[in-house]
């Protein structure tokens, strides 16, 4: 039986009960007592205590869930996951989604909005030279190149974290050249596999998004017999390939892939199902910042009208342990995420 664990039974503290009552999650801020035990269509609920009882496979996903996540160090830089972080969203393409457009052919200009993030909380800055909304065209891969590499280097000269978010080989190594630490791959690698030797080659961290059709766009779709299941083996075996391919493990980073590929109500069992992605042993990051399905529950709200949705979204994977969040609003998120913890770390003192 192919078996999975989700963490329930959140508590606010570990104190007052019995040793080995409740653990930390991820070795982060949240505790819980029981595990959602899945698999072959059974589901119970199993206090933590009892999880020897379940198996060499229980014990391994335990282990993973449990474990805290090793800190990035990135030059002069350290990317901590014992609490949610957030990446801000830079756009220099003229076609995305939310601000496509805004910050085109002007290095100078996006670079003092990126900075401008920083200031406000970002501890990362996640640059992009190509939409990946559906249907955005394609973009020579010098041309994105020459968009984001200007970005890269004034962001990284003026001391921010910086991930370049792009699928192909050749941009990710001019961004690594000019300074960024990341390499966020909307395709985990598969699009352009030559992406894969440059992370290995350059010791980079890489964050694996799930989308079912990698080197075709990431938004076709079959549907899902277990939309949470299979997008946790898609990303269990990518990690696994990812490491055998010579990436050091502690510094890959998974994402569902919200939106890519995948109906509201698949979205909406990811969302709820998040923390059960602990499992696979990475950091977790959530794109979910003004999404369609924001959109969907609230009658159609246009992108520009998305920030209440965005700011419970976020909210709600900081309390299933996520340790990235990517958003466009980074200011109000980093503002929600500075309650929530101030409300986490008055709870474990009682």
């Amino acid at each position: 039986m192919t078996l999975y664990l989700r963490p329930v039974h959140f508590v606010d503290t570990p104190i007052g009960l019995p040793d080995g009552a409740a653990v930390r999650l991820a070795g982060g801020m949240q505790w819980f007592a029981a595990y959602e035990v899945s698999g072959d269509g059974d589901r119970r609920v199993v206090p933590v205590g009892e999880v020897a009882t379940l198996g060499e496979r229980a014990a391994l996903l335990h282990a993973r869930i449990t474990a805290p996540r090793a800190p990035w160090a990135l030059g002069g830089r350290t990317l901590r996951f014992d609490q949610p972080q957030v990446a801000g969203i830079l756009n220099v393409t003229p076609d995305s989604f939310s601000d496509g457009g805004a910050h085109v052919d002007d290095p100078a200009g996006a670079a003092a909005a990126g900075m401008a993030m920083a200031a406000a909380g970002a501890a990362v800055i996640d640059v992009g030279g190509e939409s990946t909304r559906p249907g955005a065209a394609l973009v020579w891969e010098e041309d994105e190149a020459r968009r984001v590499a200007p970005v890269v280097e004034r962001l990284a000269r003026g001391g921010a974290l910086v991930s370049i978010d792009t699928r192909k080989a050749p941009v990710a190594e001019a961004a690594l050249a000019a300074g960024a630490g990341i390499v966020n791959d909307v395709s985990a690698m598969l699009w352009d596999e030559r992406t894969l030797e440059v992370a290995a080659r350059t010791g980079a961290p890489v964050i694996l998004m799930h989308s079912p059709d990698p080197k075709h766009g990431g938004h076709g779709r079959d549907g899902y017999r277990d939309v949470v299941t299979e997008v946790f083996d898609w990303l269990e075996a990518r990690v696994d390939a990812v490491v055998a391919a010579g990436v050091d493990r502690a510094r890959v980073m998974i994402d569902p892939g919200i939106g890519f590929g995948k109906s509201l109500s698949d979205n909406l069992a990811l969302i709820n199902a998040l923390a059960l992605f602990h499992g696979i042993g990475c950091p977790i990051m959530l794109g979910v910042s003004r999404k369609r399905l924001i959109g969907a529950l609230s009658n159609e709200a246009p992108v520009a009208e998305r920030l209440g949705g965005s700011i419970a979204l976020a909210v709600t994977g900081a309390a299933a342990g996520v340790q990235l969040l990517r958003v466009h609003d980074v200011a109000e998120t980093v503002q929600a995420l500075r309650v929530w913890r101030g409300l986490r770390d008055r709870a474990l003192i009682g």
